[in-house]
């Protein structure tokens, strides 16, 4: 095996022992998304969730981002399973690319197969993937772990922690959680059954790190539901609320505001309808009025509209932002109207979010945030829900992991300060070693990312992208010259280029300076090179982006188009 694949450091190999017990991630430690984690045990692999994250301005026309299953995929003989802790998009997403490459039977509870299906179906995988429904709080096995699910509060339907144990000793990976005592959808966390898991022993807790700089707690969604009631009821026009489609108990808290009031729900956005569906059809949102469609909402009266709309983030194909453009077929929102961000803001979506909401206040629009009013809680742990877990559990080790590096440093410090003895700091492709006698990390295996670009799945780093990427940022240039055999030129060179060069009299002058440097070098070139196409492109190309360069201060992508005229 090639030692960038799996470096050892203490002479184990690829294939975990009977006495290892390993945590691998590869994706989602060191970052928030795309959480991809692997036990090994007993010669065997274990994957707990498989999710994506979302492109963002480093990487243009990509709109979904996944790990590199690379590593698995080369022992997929050995990968006896995938269980999913939940239903986002962030721990799901990545299923349909990726099976194919896995082909492991994939293990969620009821609400989370159902959204996971239709995934399936959609991507013609539905009859291929093996699907196992486990039952909330079920132990089942999946040789040589036995595995049981813990419910927790989120603020997606049925989420779950789960235990491994095995004769090394037991872990718990807590997926995303928060204490909730009024989650409005689905039990509250089962604090029995933690502390029972403390009482037996806990060798390592593997956990949510997302919030661990945030003091007190992360707040109940009953809560949001008083603060939104009295919110709605202060207004006599149409009001939008912006959230995340998957927060079930959400669209749960708007529906009962807007018939409280005697609204009427109105869904806007195809992943809304999506994931109500799932939810209805596992015996969520059954109190629940049924939604409006969006062809439909043009017929009530504004005061008596309540719209859920996708694009919190400020994605620009989803709904919110395409009626901010006047773009939605159906939906029109008028001065005066009120828009209620009811979400937070994910990192790195500062700019798109605060563009939407500059578009809606150009419209005249009311743009309402949780800096303004009590609108949204946080579906992960604060410190004070952080130390209640440390408290039940009581683990030898803890591994902070779902947060960035300044988060994991905060949730090793509290952890530290709980009495956990243990508390490693690693990143994606660290296999770590959790033992008795204290966790090391025993190697590293090459991570990467995996870029959805249109149909295919390609390498973040693949040279299209880093085009693209440089496209965008320098813009892009065309020489096209026509030469006879000998190297002469026959007609006017033409140079374009798009995003740089204009209409005005100063773009013009600047084409038709380089364009003269290119003739110049022409002229200069000695007849050997004329007469070779490689060498004469390559001299017109750095002449071209020099130009580009010295006069504009861009580095274009450049190609030239060298037509030989017989």
């Amino acid at each position: 095996m090639a030692p960038s694949d799996f470096t050892s450091t203490s002479g184990i190999g690829p294939v975990p022992g009977k006495d290892e017990l390993l945590f691998l991630p590869l994706g989602g430690t060191g970052e928030i998304g795309m959480n991809l984690n692997l036990y090994g045990h007993a010669g065997k692999w274990l994957m707990i969730d498989c999710g994506v994250t979302f492109g963002d301005d480093n990487a243009p026309g990509v709109d979904v981002i996944m790990p590199d299953p690379q590593f698995i995929e080369r022992r997929r003989d050995n990968l006896v399973g995938l269980v999913l802790t939940h239903a986002h998009e962030d721990h799901l997403g990545a299923v349909h690319h990726l099976w194919k490459r896995l082909r492991c039977p994939v293990y969620a509870t009821p609400f989370t197969a159902n959204v996971l299906r239709k995934k399936l179906e959609e991507a013609g995988l539905l009859g291929e993937v093996p699907v196992t429904v486990i039952g909330m709080s079920d132990r089942f096995e999946i040789a040589p772990f036995d595995l049981q699910l813990i419910t927790l509060t989120h603020s997606i339907p049925e989420p779950n922690a789960v235990v491994l144990r095995t004769p090394v000793g037991s872990v718990l990976h807590t997926g995303d959680w928060k204490l909730d005592p009024d989650p409005l959808v689905g039990d509250t966390t089962d604090e029995a059954a933690l502390k029972q898991l403390g009482d037996d022993g806990v060798l390592a807790m593997i956990g949510d790190s997302t919030n661990a700089l945030v003091e007190g707690t992360s707040g109940s969604e009953g809560e949001v539901r008083d603060s939104l009631m009295k919110l709605v009821g202060e207004f006599k026009t149409r009001v939008t609320v912006a959230c995340f489609a998957s927060n079930i108990a959400r669209v749960q808290t708007i529906a009962e505001v807007a018939a409280a009031h005697g609204r009427s729900v109105v869904l806007a956005g195809r992943s809304l309808w999506r994931i109500t569906e799932a939810a209805r059809a596992t015996g969520y949102l059954a109190d629940i009025a049924p939604f409006i469609s969006e062809q439909d909402a043009a017929a009530l009266p504004r005061d008596k509209v309540l719209l859920i709309s996708t694009g919190s983030q400020g994605e620009p194909r989803a709904a919110l932002p395409r009626i901010a453009r006047d773009d939605h077929p159906h939906i029109k929102l008028v001065e005066g109207d009120v828009v209620i961000f009811s979400s937070r803001i994910i990192p790195g979506n500062e700019v798109s979010i605060g563009r939407l909401q500059n578009q809606l206040a150009a419209m005249g629009i009311n743009v309402i945030t949780e800096r303004d009013h009590f609108v949204h809680v946080s579906g992960h742990p604060a410190r004070d829900e952080l130390i209640h877990m440390y408290q039940w559990v009581r683990p030898t080790i803890a591994v902070p992991v779902h947060g960035e590096t300044r988060h994991l440093h905060g949730h090793a410090e509290l952890a530290r300060a709980c009495q956990v003895p243990h508390a490693p700091i690693i990143s994606n492709g660290d296999v770590l070693s959790l033992s008795p006698d204290g966790p090391e990390i025993v190697g590293q295996v090459q991570t990467g990312r995996l870029a959805v670009d249109g149909t295919e799945l390609v390498a973040i780093e693949d040279e299209t992208l880093r085009v693209r990427n440089r496209m965008l940022n320098n813009g892009f240039a065309i020489l096209t010259l026509a030469i006879d055999r000998s190297g002469r030129v026959v007609d006017d060179p033409l140079l374009s280029a798009p995003g740089i060069l204009g209409d005005s009299d100063s773009d013009l002058d600047l084409a038709d300076d380089i364009i003269d440097d290119v003739l110049d070098m022409l002229s200069d070139l000695p007849p050997s090179q004329r007469r070779d196409d490689d060498a004469l492109s390559e001299q017109a190309r750095r002449v071209v982006r020099r130009g580009f360069r010295e006069r504009r201060g861009k580095n274009p992508t450049t190609e030239v188009h060298l037509v030989r005229i017989s």
